[in-house]
């Protein structure tokens, strides 16, 4: 079973054509923000008498990118307030419906109860936008000598259905072949509360829809998946790539044991190659046919520009192409005219 960057873009149901990934940034290390954006994308242009409060509820995996588009757009606007709450892509729907919230950030699409949910509330369905890409790694500490890992193999480390089609359990770093003081050692596992997306997300796409074992450690945020490996020489934990750390390492994946193995780089996910890379999504509440009100248009603008690509960079994800954004704006009412 393929689970690909492309099935990812239909999963999110974004209703855009998919990206011309050769449209895409080449190189990544090293590199500053401003070389990995699209040169066509343009800077955002201030207008004036933007002003008021803004909330945002949702995921967790976008908290900091939120933080950093509520910083950017502050600098234009000194008199809008944004408020920034991430305890997960489960709470974004509940806080849009009932009108908590003007922006719902999820690490996942939403689901369809939720869009219903939401449609029985307002008589249309919620705005999904593409404001980013994330990579989901798979990560061990910086010391360990694993080379690569199957999706199957990812599933039998971490799912106890093995619904991946593994022969067998995995429970040991011996089980994938090191040797030496490697061999007998239990592999500690990390993960998310089901209140994340990337909880769902990963359960969907690298236990193919099975359960977790008992035995992953819950964490309450990334960050937290991520320093649980870094101090934990046996750990194994699965985060988003923008909270990748100098302790950890992302073990490079591949589909399975006949396909080619693909390490976490920019590179891979826009040519649709890396198995776990996903867009982060923006739900928003826009009437079809009506006009979004000045604040809200300005932060969407905001975030889909330049600027707010080059925020995507400096918070460890990667930005958008021309194409995509314009598809997005087309899809806010915000294209050219």
């Amino acid at each position: 079973m393929m689970h690909s960057f492309r099935s990812s873009l239909c999963a999110a149901a974004l209703g855009a054509a998919a990206p011309l990934f050769a449209q895409a940034p080449q190189e990544a290390s090293g590199q500053k923000p401003t070389t990995l954006v699209d040169a066509a994308i343009p800077a955002y242009v201030p207008t004036t008498g933007i002003s008021g409060n803004l909330k945002s509820v949702g995921s967790d995996t976008m908290n900091n990118l939120m933080a950093f588009w509520a910083e950017g757009f502050a600098k234009h606007y000194p008199n809008v307030k944004i408020e920034v709450e991430g305890k997960g892509s489960a709470t974004a729907p509940a806080a849009l419906i009932e009108g908590t919230a003007q922006f719902g950030p999820m690490s996942r699409p939403m689901k369809e109860k939720e869009i219903d949910d939401f449609e029985k509330k307002f008589g249309y369905k919620p705005t999904g936008v593409a404001t980013s890409i994330d990579m989901l790694a798979v990560y061990v500490h910086k010391d360990n000598p694993l080379k690569s890992l199957t999706l199957q193999q990812v599933d039998a480390i971490f799912g106890k259905t093995r619904k991946g089609g593994a022969e067998k359990d995995i429970t040991t770093w011996g089980d994938l072949g090191l040797g030496g003081e490697w061999a007998d050692k239990p592999i500690s596992l990390y993960g998310r509360n089901s209140a994340s997306g990337t909880y769902g997300y990963f359960k969907e796409h690298a236990l193919f829809k099975g359960d977790y074992k008992d035995s992953v450690k819950e964490q309450p945020g990334s960050s937290a998946v991520v320093q649980g490996v870094a101090t934990d020489k046996f750990g194994m934990g699965y985060s988003g790539i923008g909270y990748k750390t100098a302790d950890v390492r992302a073990v490079p994946l591949s589909n399975d044991a006949k396909s080619k193995v693909v390490e976490a780089i920019p590179e891979n996910a826009y040519r649709g190659e890396y198995p776990l890379a996903r867009f982060l999504l923006l739900y928003v509440n826009v009437k079809p046919g009506s006009e979004i009100d000045p604040l809200r248009r300005e932060f969407l603008r905001y975030m889909l520009s330049k600027d707010g690509q080059m925020d995507v960079v400096r918070d460890g994800y990667f930005p958008l192409t021309d194409k995509l954004v314009k598809q997005q704006l087309d899809k806010l009412g915000l294209g050219a005219k």
